[in-house]
């Protein structure tokens, strides 16, 4: 591998893998660099979490997106150190690669506001592993009621409690009570799926709060019909092997889903930059950081500011970052001569349920089976891979009429596996 490339990419998210794509038509000279093999469409990882699609459907390796851009070279690893001095990076495999121009792209992982511990009983949803090991744990506990006799050991198992109201958490919710009240409902002898408890807790005053109050109480009514337990103005105190406390209430449960806050890499404190509270690098109005108009951070690594507030950690934020990103590096264009990144909102979307969503774009606001059939399309457009897009489609199609999900396998023995 080169020593010197005229950009380096860190991370082959949606803001990365754009960037490279726009330098790589331009045969600019690339390293792109990720801890896996593969670009993930994250919008959907709920959907693998609770057996609807397989890993390989929303995951596409990084070198089949590239392989037409001969000017990229691609690496899986891990970068550990940055020099923005020395416009270095050093990777885990202890090599050191000089830029001219750096762009990260690094992501986020959730965060649990000071209870690290809590990581291993209430896995948040930012990977595949995240994603399987989910789907694992709550087919396994209904497995798990099918041997009890114990009806406290059977009602935590098939409790379940999703904590935070975004949309990560409104979709998680929204797709166990599914699987529980129609996959699973005839499947077992001595249990009976449909009665497992849903709780979705949330401290603020809405589901959705980024959506007009409106669609966040649709969305609201919505779960309920499904038989979610919805808890607004609610704070998780303690999470034990037994239970959540939320509250003064104990909810004992075996399955716990975190979907209540990010944290951006930790990689960005090597930058020695402006970070805010989140973590994310404090970036300027062309996405470089202060002093540095050759390193730019962008997508959920990045703290852009738009009004009174931030941009937010969307894929289609990260995209056109990256696109614009591209440009500059393509065109040279020196720090005084670029125009400002400005974010084109193509409005926001997300879905609870078979025929359930809720749609803005401006002050257009729609809900219901419109708004779903509108969030199918533009997920599967928003795919890399026209065989992705065939076996997505066909899977929704099957699990529309049938109310299956065609991802239900269990792998190994739990025993085995500890």
């Amino acid at each position: 591998m080169k020593k010197t490339f005229e950009t380096i990419i860190v991370g082959g998210g949606f803001g990365g893998l754009n960037a490279a794509i726009k330098l790589g038509k331009k045969n600019k000279e690339v390293l792109l660099i990720d801890r896996t093999n593969h670009h993930l469409f994250q919008p959907l990882l709920y959907q693998v979490a609770t057996a609807g699609l397989s890993p390989a459907d929303i995951a596409t390796p990084i070198r089949e997106i590239l392989k037409k851009y001969s000017s990229i070279t691609i690496i899986m690893d891990e970068v550990i150190e940055i020099s923005k001095e020395n416009s270095t990076v050093t990777i885990s495999s202890g090599n050191q690669v000089s830029f001219k121009n750096l762009i990260l792209a690094t992501g986020a992982r959730h965060s649990y506001f000071g209870n690290d511990q809590w990581e291993k009983l209430a896995p948040g949803l930012k990977s595949l592993d995240d994603a399987l090991s989910i789907r694992e744990n709550v087919l396994r506990s209904f497995e798990k009621s099918e041997l009890e006799t114990d009806l406290k050991k059977i009602s935590a198992l098939t409790t379940f409690v999703v904590i935070g109201a975004g949309p990560t958490g409104v979709e998680m919710a929204g797709a166990i009570a599914e699987i529980a009240t129609k996959t699973l409902a005839k499947n077992f002898s001595n249990i009976d799926p449909k009665s497992s408890k849903i709780y979705l807790i949330e401290g603020g005053q809405r589901v959705l709060s980024t959506f007009h109050p409106s669609l966040s109480e649709k969305s609201k009514d919505d779960l309920e019909s499904l038989g979610v337990t919805v808890k607004l103005n609610s704070f998780v105190k303690e999470i034990t092997e037994e239970g959540v406390t939320v509250g003064e209430e104990f909810i004992p449960t075996k399955n716990i889903v975190w979907a209540a806050g990010n944290k951006a890499n930790p990689i960005l404190l090597k930058l020695d930059t402006s970070l805010d509270r989140m973590g994310r690098a404090m970036v300027e109005s062309d996405c470089s950081i202060e002093g540095f108009p050759n390193i730019f951070v962008i997508g959920d690594a990045s703290a852009f500011k738009r009004g009174e507030g931030f941009l937010p950690g969307l894929a289609p934020v990260a995209a056109q970052q990256g696109k614009y990103v591209a440009q500059l590096i393509n065109k040279k264009l020196p720090k005084g001569k670029r125009e400002s990144f400005k974010y084109i909102d193509k409005g926001s979307m997300a879905t609870i349920g078979k025929s359930k969503a809720i749609l803005e774009l401006g002050k257009i606001r729609i809900s219901g089976f419109i708004a779903w059939c509108a969030w199918c399309l533009v997920h599967l457009l928003f795919l890399v891979l026209f065989r992705n897009r065939v076996f997505i489609f066909f899977d929704w199609v099957y699990s529309y009429i049938t109310e299956q999900r065609g991802a239900r396998l269990i792998k190994g023995n739990e025993r085995e596996e500890a």
